[in-house]
This record gives C-alpha cells, sequence and structure tokens, in this order.
C-alpha cells in the first residue's frame, strides 16, 4: 500500500536525477584541479614528451682521424669514454676563457642560451627524422661501390648489386629548424680540439711507419665525429671541414696544408692553375685553358687525398654500425665531401655552406640514379647568398679566396639547396667572413624562425671557357688512342671493366706556363 509523503518536504533518497549529476561532476572537477599532477591526459603529454626526447638525442660516441698525404696509411678510432669527456670539458673550458675578451678569435661553442653547454663532447642534440625514398644500389658494400667508380671488377655472388632500388629510408627532417641547428652544431663540432692523450686504437692493424705527432689535428689529415642514438639506431657522421692559415671562416686558423690541396683539386677547373704564377696542386695542366680529364680523375682517386681517406673513415663506421641508418654531414670542406659520400653510398646528407661539389662528383663518376632529377635525392645544401665560397663568387685574381691561395671555382651543387636570402632580409654584403660555422649558426640558421626551403638549383655550368680532353695524348685529328683492360670472372660475378687511356707527365714549360715537353 503506499503512501503519500507530507507536504514541503523531501527525502534524501527521493533527491532528483540532474542534482545528483550535477554534484558528481563538482566533486570530480575539485579532485583533478585543486590536487595537482593528477590529471591522466597531462602525465601522458608529459611522459610522451619526455620519450620522444630522449628518442631523438645523439651523442658523440666515437671519433675518427686519417691522415693523407704521405701519411695516407694512418688510420685510428678513438672511444670516446666518460673520463675522456670529463678531460676535454676542462681543456675546453680553460681554451673558452682565453679567448673570451678576444674579439679576433673564434669563438668556440655558438651564443644562444637553448644551446648552452660547458663541454661540447658531452652535448646531446635533438634531431626530429622524416620518411625518405631513395633511389640507390641495392647494396651499400663498399667493396662494390669502391669497384664500380674505378672500373675494376668486384667478386660477388649476387649479380644484381649494381641494380638500383627505390629503399625506403629514414633521413633527417630539414624542415625543422631545431634538427637543423642540430646538425649544424654537430659540424661545428668536429672542428673542436680533444686531448691527444687518448687510447687512440688502429683501425687498419699496426703499421711499420713512425707515427707523426697530432696527425689529423695539426697535421695533414681528416676526422669524422660519431654521434649515435640507440635508441633509433641512426648515426650521424659529421666530417670536419677545411682549418687554414689565413681563409677566415672555417674553425681555428690552423696550418693543414692538404686542405688547400684538396679544396684546390676538388672545386678549381684545372689543378688550381689560375695563371702561371701559381703552383698546381696536380700536373694535368696542358695548355691554355686545356686540361687532362684523365690525370684530373686519377688525381682525385689517389689513396692520399680526402676522398679515399673519408671512404675509409666510413668503413670503419659501417663496422662499428653494421646494421645502423647512416647520415653524413659537414660545413666548407667537410659539407662537399658529405655529399660525395653519400653520393656515393646513397647516404642522406646535409652540407652547410659547401663549395658546388657537382663538378668533383662527375669526374669521380659517382652513381647518379637513372630518370631521377638530382634536386630529388637525399642531399641537402644549406647556405645564404652572402657567402662567396657558397656562392661560388669567391674567384678571380682579385677575390679573397685568390689571395691566400685557394682557387675556389666550382659553384654548382648536387642534390637541392636551402639558400637564406641575408643579403635582402639583413642587408648583408658578400664577405668570406660570413662563411663562418659559428656565424652561422648564430645569425643565420638560429635568425630565422623557420629553416630555409630546399629547392631544385638553377642551371649551372662550371668551368665553361675550358677545354677538358680525354687524354693529352688527344688531338683534333688522331683523337684518342685507348687501350682496354679486360678482366675474366667467375661464374655469378660481376663483371665491371674500364677503358683507362695513357697518359704523359710535363717535364718542360716555358714562361707562359705551356708545357714543352712531356714524358711518357
Amino acid at each position: 500500500m503506499l503512501h503519500e509523503r507530507p507536504s514541503g518536504k523531501r527525502s534524501a533518497l527521493t533527491l532528483r536525477p540532474g542534482y545528483v549529476l550535477t554534484f558528481f561532476i563538482l566533486c570530480l572537477a575539485a579532485y583533478y584541479f585543486v590536487v595537482p599532477g593528477t590529471l591522466p591526459v597531462d602525465k601522458r603529454s608529459s611522459r610522451g614528451a619526455l620519450d620522444q626526447k630522449s628518442k631523438n638525442t645523439f651523442k658523440l660516441k666515437s671519433i675518427y682521424r686519417h691522415g693523407v698525404g704521405d701519411d695516407y696509411r694512418l688510420h685510428q678510432r678513438l672511444e670516446v669514454t666518460p673520463q675522456l669527456i670529463a678531460e676535454a670539458g676542462t681543456i675546453y673550458q680553460e681554451a673558452a676563457a682565453q679567448i673570451q675578451d678576444d674579439e679576433d678569435q673564434e669563438p668556440l661553442w655558438i651564443n644562444s642560451a637553448d644551446y648552452a653547454t660547458t663541454n661540447p663532447f658531452d652535448f646531446r642534440f635533438q634531431l626530429r627524422k622524416m620518411p625518405l625514398t631513395l633511389k640507390r644500389m641495392k647494396r651499400r658494400d663498399p667493396d662494390f661501390m669502391e669497384a664500380y667508380i674505378t672500373g675494376e671488377t668486384y667478386m660477388a655472388e649476387d649479380e644484381t648489386y649494381a641494380m638500383w632500388i627505390n629503399d625506403d629510408v629514414v633521413a633527417p627532417n630539414v624542415t625543422d629548424r631545431d634538427t637543423v641547428v642540430s646538425l649544424a652544431l654537430m659540424s661545428s663540432n668536429a672542428y673542436v680540439r680533444i686531448p691527444q692523450t687518448g687510447d687512440w686504437r688502429n683501425v687498419t692493424g699496426p703499421w711499420n711507419e713512425t707515427e707523426p705527432e697530432d696527425f689529423g689535428w695539426d697535421g695533414d689529415g681528416i676526422r669524422g665525429h660519431v654521434f649515435y642514438n640507440e635508441l633509433e639506431n641512426i648515426v650521424v657522421l659529421s666530417i670536419k671541414g677545411t682549418s687554414a692559415q689565413g681563409l677566415p671562416g672555417s674553425g681555428e686558423d690552423e696550418t693543414t696544408g692538404n686542405d688547400k690541396v684538396n679544396d684546390n683539386l676538388l672545386f678549381s677547373c684545372c689543378c688550381a692553375r689560375v695563371s702561371y704564377l701559381w703552383t698546381t696542386v696536380c700536373d694535368c695542366y696542358v695548355k691554355s685553358y686545356t686540361c687532362d680529364e684523365s690525370c684530373l680523375e686519377k688525381e682525385l682517386r689517389r689513396k692520399d687525398r680526402f676522398y679515399s681517406a673519408i671512404i675509409d673513415i666510413y668503413k670503419g663506421v659501417l663496422e662499428e654500425y653494421p646494421d645502423a641508418a647512416i647520415w653524413v654531414t659537414g660545413h666548407s670542406l667537410g659539407g662537399a665531401l658529405a655529399s660525395l659520400l653519400g653520393r656515393t653510398f646513397g647516404l642522406p646528407a646535409v652540407a652547410f655552406e659547401s663549395p658546388g661539389e657537382l663538378l668533383a662528383s662527375r669526374r669521380l663518376h659517382l652513381p647518379f640514379p637513372p630518370g631521377l632529377p638530382s634536386y630529388m635525392e637525399g642531399i641537402w645544401h644549406f647556405g645564404h647568398n652572402a657567402d662567396p665560397i657558397f656562392m661560388g663568387t669567391c674567384n678571380g685574381a682579385s677575390s679573397s679566396c685568390s689571395l691566400v691561395g685557394y682557387a675556389m671555382e666550382t659553384a654548382c651543387h648536387t642534390g637541392r639547396v636551402c639558400v637564406y636570402d641575408v643579403v635582402n632580409d639583413k642587408g648583408w654584403s658578400v664577405n668570406m667572413f660570413n662563411h663562418r660555422i659559428h656565424k652561422v649558426i648564430d645569425e643565420v640558421l638560429l635568425g630565422y624562425e623557420q629553416a630555409a626551403r630546399c629547392v631544385e638549383p638553377e642551371p649551372c655550368v662550371d668551368c665553361y671557357n675550358w677545354n677538358f680532353v680525354p687524354s693529352r695524348n688527344w688531338d683534333s685529328s688522331s683523337r684518342l688512342v685507348t687501350k682496354t683492360r679486360s678482366h675474366v670472372t667467375p661464374t655469378r660475378t660481376t663483371r665491371i671493366t674500364a677503358t683507362t687511356t695513357s697518359s704523359s707527365t710535363c717535364v718542360g714549360r716555358n714562361w707562359l706556363g705551356f708545357c714543352t715537353k712531356y714524358e711518357l
């Protein structure tokens, strides 16, 4: 039997449903907003951001140094241990304190609070990646690629080594400003000196020659810094650029003779033959605006040159990290070498303020993917239009480069170019001092809110006024006499044959510099 409730009174059990729902929402809001750190969404976001930052972190793991010239057989590797990092940090801080008040000295690190550090060798770099489809050789075997370029025979069981494939890889995200800055810092890091007492280990085994003191640092050589992301299994190889006395723009002023030799070999029209007053770096000059092309190609591939040295360093990195994705970067000469290495083995490469390397790529016969425009490859060149070395305008008898003995005569780049218009945006004038890596990072890369857009290079021709003949024995009537070296190879072996040309050496010149006597 139902009883009627007394009028004017309500039982707690008879509250309307809307009141109950409102009360529940208020309690829930008070719990989450009054008690800090209790929102599960915030927790997930914070944890995700930390995980992503850790995922993108690269740390210096090892350093390679390789001799060139007379010391080209010297190749060593240094593992970057906590003890070495501490020693390097102490030396870095002492050096930084000494040059702090000296305006003429190049800073050891960039002037940015976001990238502040007391030890560049302990810095954690943040790089973001992006997917990329590269058309490259099926295999990245260094031995095969060297044989492919030189035309030698390579013993391989798989006949598909020379096949071009579309390979899905990861590459640095060159649209992300922080990633571009971090790669530039890695390039800068390769200039910084470290203690000479580290436990260097021979890469190629013991040698009989007496090791020269400090080769590859203050002497004639090249080095590469290896950064590793363990979570993503990605390696970045940073290649040291030019250190030169009298050429402001690349690291400290060191006396590294082979830097100049290789600059003049890679980026001049013909072995730095600017005029009869110049000492050439090779003997490929034939006569006025005529150059022996086969001689140039041989000079670039010599074992005591930088290109061969950087391939040896890459072999060491590949042996150290056989399953890792490898990216390469560098500044100036180091950037050009990074581009050449990237094209040789199909690696993503990011260069900063590098001279035009298209001419050297063709002289080395590096593989260009068939049917694919060069600007669609994984090679990017970052630079600004107030740098005459990057723009290819630091040439001519009165140029700053020529006055200090550098024949920087190329302007054409491979891949894509990413140019900051500092001339119009900032009012800069074209000056070789704008080539300095720290100025580039501080005032260009960090001076813009976004990374420069990477585009197809404009049509470009290097050394258009030169005549390149296949051999100095060539003439317009008899053409060229060649001899073909063939190779007999076993079944299921990749066979590569090369046509070689005989060349001779100039043993006498007249006062104008023309060769008057040759020796076969």
